[in-house]
């Protein structure tokens, strides 16, 4: 009898054993870096599955008694990097190469005004930046081409007015991005340096300029500070005023951010038209798409929500509030399971980083670091 009770003991202490060490090798940390624009501040966040914290925050920027705007930020495809675009200079910005190491400043070198997204090519091994020019005129900007060795500009290519969001596709071999003001969807290719097609995501032929200042009344884009143009300074305004462009990892789309008409808008890469517009939240700004192609997820940042798309049946799952107004950006895990999405907050608010289960639809924890948080860009696992 005593023999069979502690069998039974020992069976079950050899499970509870089992079971933990199963969790233990299970476990996974989780590693972001979000910019905040307001404090000159990158912070390292980890996640466990549970909770989230500040591993270290990292002071960027040149002179400490000016905000200089921590925008655009990516890592290295070997993860040995971060990068990262100072929107504001005296007059141009810069791009800061970072050791992942050490979080510690490598080189930097100087783009254009305001530049802003960036992520490296797989193919080419070279750094694309948009130059979102916020503050200057209203005429067509560019793409700088960067090589992250030397940290020297090779060219840059012009492209729509107000650049902003922008991806490379799987292969590495076309750069997408939009100009927000023109409403224009734009494909360089990484190898040619040059721009293969460009289209108008309003769905009309490019019209004549229009004279006058911009009209921002449909356009939801809090702390934003846009500049008036000029009397001299023509414009086509565009109605979609697209903020953002994610090409799909195998079905051959690309995903647009329509800030203006509150939809995402997808667009077919061998017919070059688009071929759907699915209604979202109020003006949808960063967009992400799951590794394993299921998922599409926006920020709203007119209304401080995530929303998440079935893109196999072309739904909207739930929309999640998230902690604060004006939602931002958003990056998701290598495994496909989470959403990373920053919120800049209003006035005096710190920045939020809100976790997001992704299949449930379901805000996980969420964590407040330095003012208006912005770019945000997954590291790790391990």
């Amino acid at each position: 009898m005593t023999y069979n009770i502690f069998r039974k003991i020992g069976s079950g202490i050899s499970l509870v054993v089992l079971m933990t060490f199963s969790f233990m090798a299970n476990a996974q940390d989780y590693f972001v870096y979000v910019t905040a624009e307001s404090e000159d501040e990158v912070a390292l966040i980890k996640f466990d599955g549970k909770n989230a914290t500040i591993e270290q925050t990292i002071p960027v920027g040149i002179w400490p008694a000016e905000i200089e705007g921590p925008h655009g930020i990516n890592v290295s495809p070997d993860g040995k990097y971060w990068y990262l675009s100072l929107a504001h200079g005296n007059p141009y910005g810069t791009l800061y190469k970072y050791a992942t190491a050490t979080n510690e400043v490598v080189d930097t070198v100087r783009l254009g005004l305001f530049p802003a997204s960036l992520q490296i090519s797989k193919a080419t091994g070279l750094l694309y930046c948009v130059n979102f020019d916020l503050h200057g005129d209203m005429v067509p900007s560019t793409v700088s081409v960067v090589d992250p060795e030397e940290m020297i500009e090779i060219d840059r290519i012009e492209t729509g007015v107000m650049p902003h969001g922008s991806r490379i596709s799987a292969n590495g071999l076309y750069h997408y991005s939009v100009g927000m003001m023109s409403g224009e969807l734009f494909e360089i290719s990484t190898t040619k340096l040059k721009v293969n097609r460009k289209l108008n995501l309003d769905g009309k032929a490019e019209e004549e300029p229009a004279m006058g200042g911009m009209d921002h009344s449909k356009m939801d884009h809090s702390k934003m500070g846009h500049s008036m143009m000029t009397e001299s300074a023509p414009m086509y305004h565009s109605a979609t005023k697209p903020t953002w462009a994610m090409p799909h990892p195998t079905n051959g789309k690309v995903y647009v951010a329509g800030n203006g008409t509150n939809d995402i808008v997808e667009v077919d890469l061998e017919k070059w038209e688009v071929t759907n517009r699915f209604p979202a939240g109020k003006a949808p700004y960063n967009l992400d798409v799951s590794p394993d192609g299921k998922y599409l997820v926006a920020t709203y940042k007119g209304s401080g929500e995530t929303g998440i798309w079935d893109l196999k049946k072309g739904k909207e799952l739930p929309r999640i509030k998230n902690t604060r107004m004006v939602t931002h950006g958003v990056t998701i895990s290598p495994d496909s399971k989470y959403a990373f999405v920053s919120v800049e907050g209003i006035g005096g608010e710190p920045g939020t980083v809100d976790i997001i289960d992704i299949k449930n639809a379901k805000k996980i924890t969420s964590i407040d670091m330095g003012k208006q948080a912005g770019g945000i860009i997954f590291w790790k696992m391990e």
